[in-house]
């Protein structure tokens, strides 16, 4: 009988510890998740009540001087006649850190090699890698001299006099869409991406070039809606109220990977070139823009948000991008391109068997941020 009653109170004593122990937790992450809740529902109420930025226009717009000499970076590397002359059905734009030699190299040789499209699909694509100074400033010079000789190699640099940094990604998008409508307003498409994204680029030709020829509008990627601004400070994506007071940013694609038409790079440059780029989330700023000149995002299944996309034929045979990925760039592009893709999946048995197999892949019950179930059943 004592035995009962000491066991009986040890138990409630282990409770008792592991209620305060939890409660504890609570009280300490409490108020982070309290603030990421609330700051959920007050963008999403923003985004979907209000649904007004009007604030692009009355605060954020500056005179086009004032814009201009917030990215008035000289060119250190460009190539002016690389779209001369040329039916361009898109220029494909990567950024990349002057020390990334290894991936511009492994993007030559697989998803971004020009000859490849040219001769396989009949397609002309310009792929560019875009890039800033190495910021260490005991490294520059030898990465300069090696930046240089390998521009001399492939031709396929462009390089302005700003760090290349995470706070200068804004940047490279101005420096992006400036180069595009400067040196090739013939291209059809531009895209831009980075360089640890895999672009299946048969499949994305494919795409493009089966699209009304006079497509206006046009802009697809991975969509975010009524995101909020992040207000931790640990955060690399925090945002000051200072630099944006608002609950919601306007709609926008994820940075990794999206291609819009030929006019929305003209209207988003316009933008560009009168809007306050303190901003430093390249893509979130791409998001105000279009909203500036009047372009919503299209979400695409088949762009991926940041994480890998499953490995199988059936996969490949629709992916569009993937997010993560440098060192199985040949791998995948062996893979992702095998003719083994293409007999797997046609006939009804192989469309079955494929449906089932994304089924399993993609509709999980947690979150995995590559395509949306809904991407099985397309």
């Amino acid at each position: 009988m004592i035995t009962v009653h000491r066991r009986g109170r040890k138990r409630q004593f282990l409770q008792l510890i592991f209620t305060c122990f939890f409660f504890s937790l609570a009280l300490i992450y409490w108020e982070q998740l309290d603030a990421n809740v609330l700051s959920h529902v007050k963008s999403y109420s923003y985004r979907y009540l209000v649904n007004r930025y009007s604030f692009l226009n009355d605060t954020l717009t500056l005179d086009k001087e004032t814009a201009a000499n917030l990215h008035s970076f000289p060119y250190l590397i460009t190539h002016a006649n690389k779209c001369q002359d040329q039916a361009v059905l898109l220029l494909l734009f990567v950024k990349t850190a002057p020390e990334n030699r290894q991936r511009r190299d492994a993007i030559r040789q697989t998803w971004g090699n020009e000859h490849y499209i040219k001769s396989e699909l009949k397609a002309t694509i310009k792929v560019i890698f875009v890039l800033g100074v190495h910021k260490d400033l005991s490294q520059r010079d030898l990465v300069q001299s090696r930046i240089l000789m390998e521009d001399q190699q492939h031709s396929d640099l462009i390089q302005q006099d700003f760090y290349d940094d995470f706070h200068n990604l804004t940047l490279k998008l101005i420096f992006q869409f400036k180069w595009a409508n400067t040196f090739c307003l013939n291209a059809k498409f531009v895209m831009s991406s980075d360089d640890d994204v895999f672009v299946h680029t048969p499949n994305l030709v494919n795409y493009l070039l089966q699209l009304d020829k006079g497509i206006n509008n046009f802009w697809i990627g991975r969509v975010h809606r009524g995101a909020p601004p992040i207000r931790n400070k640990e955060s690399k994506y925090y945002v000051s109220y200072e630099m944006y007071q608002w609950p919601a940013y306007p709609d926008y694609t994820a940075g990794a990977a999206y291609v819009v038409s030929q006019d929305v790079a003209v209207k988003v440059y316009e933008a560009l070139m009168t809007l306050n780029s303190s901003l430093y989330i390249d893509d979130v700023f791409m998001g105000l823009c279009a909203k500036k000149m009047g372009v919503a995002p299209q979400p695409h299944i088949y762009f991926a948000g940041e994480g890998k996309t499953p490995y199988h034929p059936c996969i490949y045979n629709e992916m569009m991008t993937s997010h993560g990925h440098v060192k199985d760039i040949h791998h995948l592009w062996r893979e992702a391109t095998h003719a083994k893709v293409t007999s797997l999946v046609s006939g009804f048995w192989g469309q079955l068997y494929c449906r089932v197999v994304k089924v399993f892949l993609l509709c999980k019950p947690y979150f995995v941020d590559t395509y949306p179930c809904i991407a099985a059943f397309s």
